[in-house]
Formats: structure tokens, C-alpha cells, sequence
């Protein structure tokens, strides 16, 4: 159930294996695209993958629920404005399959969810199939892959598998045996859910270090890059690269599912959290700042080339994204002529998207706010303003 960046690669891989897979997904262009053999996400080697379990026969995708053995629930799970997590597409998707669940079949959600979610799942089960209680296995298996190598890491990445019960576990393990080469970790399913926010949680404390590094150092007049590659030659020290923020579904959302249950506690999880939207402010408010200059200084108002919508490099996954924020705010806050670039988008609804070298070429400011490999070689002039918030030059600090 759900046909988007971690539920289609899982949809082919485990199809590869020669399982008859059918992908469920709401959008009926995502249905016809992929039974096409066809993807609508950028994504390194899937496309290849799924051109052939297409054609084998093995997957196929439609816009309702079948029957079937093993139900996988792959959906979105943003929060509110309050960040109160929402788990309503993982209820709806539920209540979709509940009435072609039957004895002995296997239900796992892998949508990152807040604590508890797996057990009120089981209960809504229970609530309109009661026939059912303590008749099929229910488990939570979280991903744990990085977008731009998704395929190999669905394969080879350890999975941490937690049913409602011992038999849920283990009946779940049996399943992700057949396509994962990683070492497979059973455990309850909160422990497992909680186990997801943890790790996202963690590389987004890791990260807000690194932003607020940037920030002290702009102050300080010191080139946060030659800094960290300094200090990471210390033998147990390793920070992380700063950026423009923290974007996509998974490390700029699922704090804020611990944070939003457990207030009190939470106090680093929640200042890092704070912290990593701060920077994406931060840095429009140093490009705003940069266009005010050029205008007192020229007499006229500023190209700005944006360079990068994407959450990071070299993908096309603009959800949550905080250069796709910098650039809005940019656009809307100044007089300037901003141009857009994000390669990796062939049109946006929003934004009129320009080749990265004509963009650069005509822009009096640069803004480089994702490191995308095609940036790396672009021909460079030293008249240019370029304020660098993702380390694309190495030797430039914000200023």
C-alpha cells in the first residue's frame, strides 16, 4: 500500500525475488506509469528493476487492494501544524486491505509512526474483524535507507522487526528473509518504532552541531569546511557537513513524533529540531541581506540563481526540502530576479526552472544550497557574489 519513494523499490525488489507483488497507490498517473514498466521517482537502478518484474509478469499496480498473503502499509506519515504526528493515511490504508485480510496472512506497517501505532493498528483490525484477533501476524519493520542508493540498500541493510507478539516477529522475519541479505533484528513493535524515531533523531542532533557550527564560525570569521576537516582528523571525533537546514520525510519529521509524546524529556531531540529549521532562516535571511548590498553598492536590483531545490544531493524529492524554502522566501522577500535550478526536476509547478551553467552564467548573486554532483563542474567566475551553504566551493564561508 503506497507507491512512492520506499514503497515502489521495496514493490520491485521483493518482486525480483520472483513473488507476485501488487503495488496499491492512490494516484491513478503513478498506477499507469509504473504498468508501463516505468517510474515517477528518480532513483538510481529502480527504473531498471522495475522494467523487469513488469515484463516478468511478477508486479503490477492498481489503484484498489487484492488479496494476498503478506500486506505492506508504505505511506506517508507527516505531522500537523502543531507537530502532532498524523497517522491517518496509515489508518485509511488499514481500513482498505481489513476486509481482504484472512487467517494466517502477514500485516507490517513500514511507515516511520510514533509509538504505540502499531498496537491501535492492530486494535482498528480488531474492531471491524474481530474474527480475525490472535488469527493473522502484525508487525512494524521500519526502513532505513538513503535515498540515491535505495536498491541496494533495501537488499543489504539490517532491519530491526518487531510484531505485537513472538509469533508476529518471527513470522515477519520469514518474510523480509526472502529479499534482505542484512542481519534481521527481532524485538516488540514499539521497541522497533521507537528504534526508527531514535535514528533519525540522532543524525538530526549530529546535524544541528554542524549547522551551529556554520553559524558560530560566519561570526567568527572562520571557514567552517577547513574547520570540521580539522577537527575530524581527531580519532573520535566526526562531524557531520553543515548545510542549508534538514529536509525530506524522514529526519525533519520524525523527531518531532518523540518530542510531541514526550515534551518534558525530549529537550536535546526538540533543540536540534529547532535548531536545523533556524538554519534554513538563517540562510535566507544572508542572501536577503546580500541582495540589499548589491543594490546600494550597483544602483539596481540583483540576479540570484538558487541552485538546488532538492532535501540533498542528487536526488528529486523536494518533501520538506529547506532550499526549496530559502528559494520561496527569497523570491517573495526581495526585488531581485531570481533564478531556479534544480537538475535533478524536469518542471515544477511553482518554479520556472533554469540549466544550472545559464543560471550561474547570468546570476550577480549565487546561492549554492544542494551539493549536486552537476554544480561540481560548473564553470566558475570570481566576479560573482556566491554564497555557499552546502559546501560546493569548500574554501567559501557564507558571509
Amino acid at each position: 500500500m503506497g507507491l512512492g519513494y520506499i514503497g515502489l523499490p521495496t514493490a520491485a525488489v521483493v518482486a525480483s525475488k520472483g513473488i507476485d507483488v501488487v503495488g496499491v497507490d492512490v494516484n491513478p498517473s503513478v498506477v499507469d506509469t509504473i504498468n508501463k514498466g516505468e517510474i515517477h521517482i528518480v532513483e538510481p537502478e529502480l527504473g531498471d528493476v522495475v522494467k523487469k518484474v513488469v515484463t516478468d509478469g511478477k508486479l503490477k499496480a492498481t489503484l484498489t487492494p487484492e488479496q494476498g498473503d503478506v500486506f505492506l502499509i508504505v505511506v506517508p506519515t507527516p505531522f500537523r501544524q502543531n507537530h502532532r504526528p498524523d497517522i491517518s493515511f496509515v489508518e485509511s490504508a488499514t481500513r482498505n486491505v481489513v476486509p481482504f485480510l484472512k487467517k494466517g496472512d502477514l500485516f507490517i506497517i513500514e511507515s516511520t509512526s510514533p509509538v504505540y501505532t502499531t498496537e491501535k493498528i492492530a486494535d482498528l483490525i480488531w474492531k471491524e474483524r474481530p474474527e480475525l484477533k490472535d488469527q493473522i501476524f502484525i508487525a512494524y519493520c521500519p526502513e532505513r535507507v538513503l535515498p540515491g542508493n535505495v536498491i541496494f540498500e533495501l537488499e543489504n541493510n539490517d532491519r530491526v522487526i518487531g510484531g505485537i507478539n513472538e509469533a508476529s516477529t518471527q513470522k515477519a522475519m520469514d518474510f523480509y528473509k526472502t529479499f534482505v541479505k542484512g542481519k534481521l533484528h527481532g524485538t516488540n513493535a514499539r521497541t522497533a518504532e521507537m528504534c526508527k524515531l531514535t535514528e533519525n533523531s540522532s543524525r538530526d542532533v549530529q546535524i544541528a552541531f554542524a549547522n551551529e557550527l556554520s553559524m558560530i564560525c560566519e561570526k567568527a570569521n572562520i571557514n567552517v569546511w577547513d574547520l570540521i576537516e580539522l577537527a575530524n582528523k581527531h580519532p573520535r571525533v566526526n562531524i557531520l557537513q553543515p548545510g542549508c537546514g534538514v529536509g525530506g520525510h524522514c529526519i525533519a519529521v520524525d523527531p518531532w513524533f518523540i518530542v510531541s509524546d514526550y515534551t518534558e524529556q525530549a529537550q536535546i531531540i526538540k533543540r536540534a529540531r529547532e535548531t536545523n529549521d533556524y538554519k534554513a532562516d538563517w540562510c535566507a535571511n544572508k542572501v536577503l541581506e546580500a541582495c540589499l548590498e548589491f543594490e546600494k553598492r550597483t544602483d539596481r536590483e540583483p540576479v540570484v540563481a538558487c541552485m538546488g531545490l532538492a532535501f540533498k544531493p542528487d536526488i528529486d524529492d523536494l518533501r520538506e526540502s529547506p532550499a526549496k524554502y530559502i528559494t520561496s522566501r527569497i523570491i517573495a522577500e526581495s526585488r531581485a530576479d531570481v533564478l531556479v535550478v534544480e537538475p535533478n526536476v524536469t518542471s515544477h509547478k511553482s518554479f520556472n526552472l533554469v540549466p544550472h551553467q545559464e543560471a550561474y552564467d547570468k546570476a550577480d548573486i549565487v546561492v549554492w544550497l544542494v551539493k549536486h554532483k552537476p554544480f561540481l563542474s560548473v564553470k566558475k567566475d570570481k566576479n560573482k557574489v556566491e554564497l555557499d551553504f552546502c559546501g560546493v566551493n569548500k574554501t567559501v564561508v557564507a558571509n
